[in-house]
């Protein structure tokens, strides 16, 4: 065989492989490049991210409970944890379809690392305006996952959230901090975060140049503070800080203050149960982040959107559901 036909051979067998590879890359998928007038308004898309096999019965009850929100197009289960067995994830994928109580379908998306940044990838099945992502450990009800979607609706270029943190600086030591204020927020958490489908793209796909690269690998190295660099991303684009809206019952049941045997199991499974240690690591982001970016975009917030009175999380305390910060008496 001459060279010539020897190179033509190559490319003949590598091409198909070469376009795959350019597929697996959702910032150069033309199925995910929609036109965004393409993309539904009236209706939102979920992606719960999923890690422990110890989760799945409780992952199985909040994606059923989505799939039957009117408001919802599709539930997405972002399986985040490579190592698990493919028999598992096949009979989890088998489990969750047949669990749908609505016309939403739910679907299983296994991934490829452990990289919290694929949370906020664009995805084919998106095909929504509107995205909420959340975790697998938080319970809403329905109603207020449709009344955050209203509030977003009137405000697409900001983040709506059910769970809020704030920056701030220590002047002592001269660094930005990680912590709760009690009048003000500036981040809300991918607990349950509603946002904009183009926000996605800002934040995978160089939409924000080499800086937005370098934060995506300080999120890689910490294992941490997607949610914050989220935050910035939006923040810096719009100048506005993030909604925080009231929900009538959200149960997280990686909350600390929870006394159950089953929350206990969630939590000891999950990433952030260290509270001391986990504020210190994403204080240690915002640092990364600012020096990266060369200035703060994070900007403060005050009050919270509620459409009815006692909205507040609930916990297990004493073999009773009460609000978080509610003391059960002997």
């Amino acid at each position: 065989m001459s060279p010539m036909a020897m190179i033509l051979c190559l490319f003949i067998i590598f091409s198909p492989l070469q376009r795959s590879f350019s597929h697996n890359d959702p910032c150069d998928d033309p199925e995910i490049l929609r036109n965004p007038q393409d993309l539904r308004s009236d209706q939102i898309t979920v992606m719960i991210n999923g890690y422990s096999e110890h989760r799945i019965p409780l992952l199985r009850s909040i994606a059923a409970a989505y799939s039957g929100c009117p408001v919802v197009s599709a539930v997405l289960v972002l399986w985040g944890n490579p190592s698990t067995p493919r028999h598992v994830i096949r009979r989890l994928s088998r489990d969750l379809t047949s669990a749908s109580i609505g016309p939403a379908s739910i679907s299983v998306i296994p991934q490829s690392s452990t990289s919290l940044n694929a949370r906020f990838l664009p995805r084919r099945a998106i095909r929504t305006r509107a995205v909420l992502v959340c975790d697998d450990d938080v319970e809403v009800d329905l109603r207020s996952v449709d009344f955050a979607f209203k509030i977003w609706a009137s405000n697409p270029e900001r983040l709506i959230g059910l769970f809020a943190r704030s920056h701030d600086i220590d002047l002592s030591g001269k660094e930005w901090i990680y912590t709760v204020h009690p009048d003000r927020y500036s981040i809300v958490l991918t607990k349950f975060m509603i946002l904009s489908t183009k926000f996605l793209f800002k934040y995978s796909c160089g939409g924000g140049g080499e800086p937005i690269a370098k934060m995506r690998r300080v999120v890689d190295e910490m294992r941490n503070c997607e949610d914050i660099l989220m935050n910035f991303v939006v923040a810096d684009e719009t100048n506005a800080g993030p909604i925080l809206v009231g929900a009538e019952r959200a149960r997280d049941y990686g909350d600390s203050r929870n006394e159950g045997e089953r929350e206990e199991e969630v939590r000891e499974v999950g990433l952030s149960r260290r509270r001391g240690e986990h504020r210190k690591r994403r204080g240690e982001c915002m640092m990364e982040f600012h020096r990266i970016l060369g200035r703060m975009p994070l900007r403060y917030s005050y009050g919270k959107v509620v459409n009815s009175v006692g909205e507040q999380g609930l916990c297990e305390k004493g073999g009773k559901l009460v609000f978080c910060d509610e003391s059960v008496g002997e």
